[in-house]
């Protein structure tokens, strides 16, 4: 069998393909952002050197030649003339390949491409082939698993299991635990939101949760609990969840941004958004889990039963089981929310408005708080225009000229019903009193309260509309210490932030005391920190590279490394254990604990990199 492997990593490893038994290696890339898989097949073009072979494959965007290098070894190169005709067609299949999911959608550029062939074991076949489904499960068409929201990375899974029931699940992580020797893996995948192929298994399982369906509101709770909650199924969305629960008027207390994910997702990383200061994140409003776990037990967790599995499940990154099923505590849904902006010059003021909204007593409170940094422009994306609600034109001569290279946005919601009008605006001008924001540049609008909540699927409308949605998103998300956000402000903000950034930048503040210690969840050790996120997108045909934006990212790290400011990423991701174990910091001992012994065979959740399937993980 042919296998090739194109994989342009930042580590800059190399690996080998085999063409008529000679080894061609792949020189790893600086990028090529705008490479699409079918374009990277449409050119082939072979040079002579004096000592070597290169195959170079030219972007369909440009008559540039792209970073990507075969590098032929000496011993291939007089056999290599008369296999080009094989070799170019065998590009153009495999990427043909990668290019198609399940239902012919064209993937974007992808960054990292793990590996393009990746067939199961006849022995792993056969084993998966058996099982009694309830669902089912299919061994082709698996690319539709290979991607994901960050497309940066690429990994083919040998298999996709669409489970109809928690028993399929089961029955999909025992069969991999038994596979010894094979280095057999399994992930489950919700929405696919991850950024760097955290849900993915390169010629392993993929579990698509998604067909797990399941939602079952109690408005007068149960006998011995009596506060309303939602049963949810762990591939379930949280708009279907907020659908369900607002036909109850009812809604969870705790969301994130973007309602479009998935249960077990975001339970298994944290769930942070703006009322993340007042409830917690999602992982702190969860009453019971069913979790089937590396050992394909099935697991009813909660506080106090099973509570070592319980809170190691949230925030654990999908290594100590699956969620099947979770029980969100819920509160009385308002009708409409008001929702203001207003702008900052200076960054002190800014941060310490928003600290001290998010330490008041939460009757005095308001229900959302977040904010967001704003390029010194005019831009209506990224710059100052893009501010108001109503796409108002700021006058430039109401702009303050102090201040750096970017200005400061403050968000707030208050929720409220129709028949409190009368009280609202007295209420929202004495709760907006204290704070020192520009006067005139503040702006408020009323919306229905889904409407809030769902507010950036019309983003999503818009942007996939002009081919901006599936495009690479190397995001770069931090907990940045109360301690630290000044600094991180003079050098990140205002030194490495240009006029071309594209994506927004949030920043707001969090409690601690909302977080359970207990839990998998890696935050800063202050009692405020704040959520940094930088949600920049590569464009297909203009902008910077994603190789570019990726190094950018990798500066940022180093500057809070080197300045020791203290930053934990969320959605980690990284390359090595020592990088993970910093990260886990004191938490790594109870982490590894905890996978020994709800994963002892170190299946489950491969692609977030922090355990391997080998005998020498097996002694950390």
């Amino acid at each position: 069998m042919v296998t090739m492997v194109l994989l342009p990593d930042k580590q800059f490893t190399q690996e080998l393909i085999q063409v008529q038994e000679k080894l061609i290696f792949l020189n790893t890339a600086e990028d090529y952002n705008r490479t699409t898989p079918f374009a990277l097949a449409s050119k082939v073009h072979f040079i002579q050197s004096r000592r070597r072979k290169t195959v170079r494959l030219y972007p369909r965007y440009g008559s540039s030649l792209s970073n990507m290098i075969y590098v032929c070894s000496p011993g291939s190169c007089t056999r290599l003339a008369w296999s080009i005709a094989s070799l170019t067609l065998l590009v153009c299949l495999l990427l043909v390949r990668g290019r198609m999911g399940e239902h012919g959608d064209e993937l974007s550029p992808l960054s990292t491409i793990h590996e393009q062939g990746s067939s199961l074991s006849f022995r792993d076949h056969a084993l998966l082939s058996s099982l009694r489904l309830d669902g089912s499960l299919t061994f082709s068409n698996t690319s539709s698993a290979a991607s994901d929201f960050g497309r940066i990375r690429y990994s083919l899974p040998g298999a996709i299991l669409y489970p109809k029931s928690v028993r399929d699940v089961e029955l999909a992580v025992r069969a991999v635990q038994s596979s010894k020797g094979s280095g057999l893996t399994l992930a489950a995948k919700g929405s696919g939101h991850s950024v760097h192929g955290q849900a993915q298994a390169l010629r392993g399982v993929v579990i698509e949760m998604s067909t797990l369906k399941g939602i079952k509101v109690a408005p007068n709770g149960e006998p011995g609990f009596r506060h309303p909650f939602v049963d949810a199924a762990g591939g379930e969305l949280w708009i279907d969840i907020l659908k369900a629960t607002l036909r109850e008027g009812l809604a969870p207390r705790s969301w994130t941004d973007y309602l479009y994910l998935s249960i077990g997702g975001t339970l298994s990383n944290a769930g942070v958004g703006g009322q993340s200061f007042l409830f917690g994140p999602e992982i702190s409003n969860v009453l019971q889990l069913d979790v089937v776990t590396g050992t394909s037990q099935l697991v009813k967790c909660s506080p106090t039963k099973k509570s070592d599995l319980f809170h190691g499940v949230l925030g654990g990154l999908g290594q100590f089981g699956i969620i099947t099923s979770a029980r969100i505590i819920l509160e009385p849904a308002h009708e409409k929310v008001r929702w203001i902006r207003a702008m900052y010059t200076d960054f002190a003021t800014f941060t310490r408005d928003q600290e001290m909204l998010v330490t008041q007593a939460p009757e005095s409170a308001f229900d959302y708080i977040e904010g967001f940094v704003v390029l010194k422009n005019k831009d209506s994306s990224h710059g100052w225009n893009s501010v108001p609600f109503d796409a108002k034109k700021i006058d430039p001569s109401i702009i303050p000229e102090e201040g750096g290279s970017v200005l400061y946005c403050i968000e707030l919601v208050k929720k409220f019903s129709p028949n409190h009008m009368d009280t609202l605006n007295k209420t929202v001008e004495r709760m907006v009193a204290p704070l020192s924001f520009i006067p005139t540049l503040i702006f408020t609008i009323d919306v229905p309260y889904e409407k809030f909540l769902n507010r950036l699927h019309e983003v999503e409308i818009s942007l996939d509309s002009q081919g901006l949605w599936n495009v690479p998103h190397p995001w770069l998300n931090l907990f940045v210490p109360r301690s630290s956000i000044g600094l991180f402000d003079a050098l990140i903000f205002k030194q490495m932030i240009k006029d071309d950034f594209s994506g927004p930048i949030l920043i707001y503040p969090l409690n601690r005391n909302w977080w359970d210690s207990r839990s998998s969840a890696v935050i800063p050790d202050e009692s405020i920190f704040y959520l940094v996120g930088f949600l920049r997108i590569s464009l297909p045909s203009s902008g910077a590279l994603l190789g570019n934006l990726i190094a950018d990212n990798d500066k940022i790290m180093q500057v809070c490394h080197s300045a020791k400011l203290g930053c934990k990423k969320y959605l980690p991701e990284y390359e090595d254990t020592e990088s993970w174990k910093l990260h886990f910091g004191k938490k790594w001992g109870s982490f590894t604990r905890r996978k020994q012994k709800y994963d002892p065979d170190f299946i489950l959740a491969p692609g977030q990199n922090i355990f391997s399937k080998s005998t020498e993980s097996r002694s950390l």
